[in-house]
């Protein structure tokens, strides 16, 4: 069957048209581009805003007020005017008659003062560490003294059985006449220990005395004794 087309249905007549309308809107379109243009309105109405804001954080400059004047010192107010007194007091004078017996000065005779060349000085205690001359135990130097105070101790029984054993260091005065007093215990181990040390250095034999400066002299002299079970 044979298709008929209707001339009415053909759009090839208007094509044309169509093209014209299409560039009329296209060209309507531009031109309202042209035209529209942003208002500076609200740009004005912002800036507005933020210097009030600006203007209302502003805080105002104090002065500060400066401090009173230091009070001024009034100066004393010199007058010319001289006051005259009356010297209405009485000036007496005594003098002493040389007949009086009371203004006599007692004037003893000069009287040259003797003077000790040599002072007497108490007896002093001198350590034997520092003393010039030491004193000696039967002529021979202090550490024969050591010995002989060993060979004359007899260790305690009451130590022995309980096993004690330790140091006792002793101190004694060696006098000017070389004997041995003032013993005392200046570190212990035990009472029966310390005992037996202080009984054998009292029954000890005379020194020859220390000397300083040619003067025999007391000398303090401290002994450690060790006591060792054996």
């Amino acid at each position: 069957m044979e298709l008929k087309k209707s001339p009415k249905a053909n759009l090839e007549n208007k094509k044309v048209l169509f093209r014209e309308i299409g560039l009329v809107a296209a060209l309507l379109l531009v031109l309202a581009c042209f035209e529209y243009s942003t208002s500076d309105k609200d740009e004005t109405k912002v800036n507005d805003t933020v210097a009030a804001f600006i203007e209302e954080e502003q805080v105002p400059i104090t002065e500060q007020e400066p401090p009173p004047p230091p009070e001024q010192i009034k100066e004393p107010i010199m007058t010319e005017e001289l006051e005259i007194v009356d010297d209405d007091v009485k000036v007496t004078t005594e003098f002493l008659s040389s007949d009086d017996n009371t203004s006599q000065i007692e004037i003893k005779p000069y009287v040259e003062a003797t003077v000790k060349e040599e002072e007497e000085v108490e007896d002093e205690i001198i350590p034997y560490t520092i003393i010039e001359e030491k004193p000696k135990f039967m002529n021979q130097e202090a550490n024969e003294f050591t010995n002989w105070v060993y060979s004359q101790i007899e260790y305690p029984a009451d130590a022995q059985e309980n096993g004690i054993q330790g140091r006792v260091t002793v101190q004694f005065l060696i006098d000017v006449d070389g004997s041995v007093r003032d013993i005392k215990v200046v570190r212990g181990v035990h009472p029966s220990i310390d005992k037996e040390a202080v009984r054998v250095i009292s029954k000890s034999p005379k020194w020859s005395p220390g000397k300083q400066r040619n003067k025999p002299t007391k000398v303090r002299y401290t002994l450690p004794l060790v006591f060792q079970l054996r």
